[in-house]
């Protein structure tokens, strides 16, 4: 299994992504290649501060690097020698099996979509995002990838999302259900009520509306939503999340009793840190190109930067791009043996 890391790819530069880089090495023995693309001496040096010396690793060297305050499809035709867009190039050309990583994420949907392009049957890749409820996991899709998709690009997310929540996240007949702002079949605007048609009869499990408060409380394995809605529900709940523990923290030390029950508590406390943490999960898998990519978060730890290889890995080994192509055609032969059927 072969992994290409763009090393360049994070808010501070290498460190992380390296120390992230030599813990999944030592943690995951089907990697028999781990490329770095970036810039060899601080890549190097980096290797050397963690004592990292694992003959699977292949330094790429890279000229340039994708800044966030570079335009995407700029960056991607620009910066040709830059440490994402050789990350993907390895990809393109059989060297690497998936790319992994934490840089600018318009620049990396970009890079994907054009070298790599989609899968048959796909028209625009979405982003799938994995959250956790109090009992499971679902995915959220898309989360950033496509602001202004078309309802059949709905329907293809739902249908991506469904198989990477039955073969990654283990769900056998995952539900879905279309993000809106109530829960009755008519509620939402034109876009949203032509996609839930589209997916009501597309095959799969579907649910129908989930409101803002369903994604939590009354949860489906699979929720659909456009990139820019997606995206939005995404970063609030992180905000959220994090706000929460800030808050808990100001308020346990406003007194001894309540520092002596948090101690008490602390397991709790830790294992809901644990589970809503980015950490955890590791990156997002970006569906739908003809070929593998995780997208981790500007900030990731060494943690994050380990699971977001650990995705990679699973992604390849589960097969989820055979399974979508799979499930795609069957359902766009069923759309063109309906439409047949009506005219």
């Amino acid at each position: 299994m072969k992994i290409a890391l763009d090393a360049m790819g994070h808010d501070e530069g290498p460190r992380k992504l390296v120390e992230g880089a030599a813990l999944a090495l030592s943690e995951f023995s089907e990697i028999s290649r781990l490329y770095l693309t970036g810039d060899t001496p601080q890549l190097e040096a980096e290797l050397k501060k963690v004592g990292c010396n694992d003959g699977r690793i292949e330094i790429v060297h890279c000229t340039q690097v994708v800044e966030m305050s570079d335009h995407a499809i700029d960056a991607v035709r620009r910066k040709k020698d830059s440490s994402i867009a050789r990350a993907v190039d390895l990809v393109k050309s059989g060297e690497a099996e998936a790319v992994v990583s934490a840089g600018h994420t318009g620049a990396c949907v970009a890079a994907t979509t054009i070298k790599l392009r989609t899968l048959p049957g796909i028209e625009r890749p979405g982003i799938a995002a994995t959250m956790p409820t109090e009992k499971q996991l679902f995915v959220l899709i898309d989360a950033g990838a496509n602001t202004d998709p078309t309802p059949t690009q709905m329907v293809h997310n739902a249908i991506m999302g469904s198989v990477y929540s039955r073969y990654v996240l283990g769900y056998e007949n995952p539900s879905v259900g279309i993000m809106s702002i109530g829960t009755e079949d008519e509620k939402g605007n034109d876009f949203t009520r032509q996609s839930f048609e589209l997916i009501k009869n597309s095959g799969l499990k579907f649910r129908g509306n989930i409101e803002g408060h369903d994604l939590f409380g009354n949860p489906v394995e699979v929720v659909v939503a456009d990139g820019f809605t997606g995206n939005i529900v995404l970063k609030t709940s992180e905000a959220i999340a994090h706000a929460i523990f800030g808050w808990l923290k100001h308020e346990i030390y406003k007194s001894p009793v309540r520092k002596l029950g948090a101690m008490l508590a602390k397991g709790a406390f830790m294992s809901i840190r644990k589970r809503t943490s980015a950490d955890e999960y590791g990156g997002m898998p970006l569906l739908g190109i003809n070929g593998v990519c995780i997208i981790g978060h500007g900030g990731s730890s060494p943690i994050a930067v380990k699971n977001a290889i650990r995705m990679a890995k699973q992604s390849i080994s589960q097969q989820v791009n055979p399974h979508i192509v799979e499930h795609i055609q069957c359902y766009n032969e069923q759309a063109a043996a309906s439409h047949h059927a009506s005219s």
